[in-house]
């Protein structure tokens, strides 16, 4: 990717009403607005907050090469790509084969968001700036949400974690470091994960590095130690 516009994709909801712009070779970098321009602008407007997660994954040389987007990919999203604005269909990018290099490229980055948030869940105040977004929430429970619906997504590739893996920083990487295992044991099988809606594990571990990345921002957006 040395010298090349990042590559980017927008998934167009069914109705128009949300487009979100995606960076495939980055997993957790996509944002959604109410036009393609927009999703684009607001993208490159994070990709200076993006690149802290690039420095933890020792991939920031790469990252500082792609200034400029290019668009590749146009696809159509789902009902909830409408609603929420966030990426909720595969591109063909998506559903492309993976290297075990590129592989682990992409769990580096995903390990590299989980490394982000909880740098920032251990530097924001307690109490959040109130706002529409979460209804009010704490940072406590930000971070509880974000980690219980990663934990469903991870039974999809067979991981079934302890109830509360926020009880120790121990039992939260034994919980992460198996999520990351199984993502490796289904590419070694080529499976996709889930049972019954199958998930592309390009798009899992984007979907969980995105989540992760967005409640980070989220966090620092609503810290009130900075006021």
């Amino acid at each position: 990717m040395t010298n090349n516009p990042m590559r980017v994709t927008l998934e167009i909801g069914p109705k128009g009403k949300k487009v979100v712009a995606v960076a495939p070779d980055w997993p957790g970098l996509e944002r959604g607005a109410k036009t393609e321009a927009a999703a684009l602008e607001k993208l490159q407007a994070y990709m200076p907050r993006y690149a802290q997660v690039t420095r933890l994954a020792g991939l920031h040389a790469a990252f500082e090469t792609a200034p400029n987007v290019d668009v590749v990919e146009q696809y159509p999203g789902t009902g909830s790509t409408d609603f929420w604005g966030i990426s909720f269909a595969f591109s063909s990018i998506d559903q492309q084969e993976m290297s075990r290099d590129e592989l682990e490229r992409e769990l580096t980055l995903m390990q590299a968001c989980w490394a982000f948030f909880d740098e920032v869940r251990g530097r924001v105040s307690p109490e959040m700036q109130k706002g529409p977004r979460g209804g009010g929430r704490d940072r406590d429970r930000i971070v509880r949400h974000t980690v219980a619906a990663e934990q469903d997504w991870a039974k999809g590739v067979g991981v079934i974690a302890p109830d509360d893996v926020l009880a120790s920083d121990e039992e939260l990487k034994s919980y992460r470091d198996a999520y990351c295992q199984a993502i490796r044991d289904y590419h070694a099988q080529g499976k996709q994960a889930g049972s019954r809606a199958k998930w592309p594990l390009r798009y899992l571990i984007r979907h969980t590095a995105f989540h992760t990345l967005d409640h980070a921002w989220e966090m620092e957006d609503k810290d009130l130690t900075k006021s």
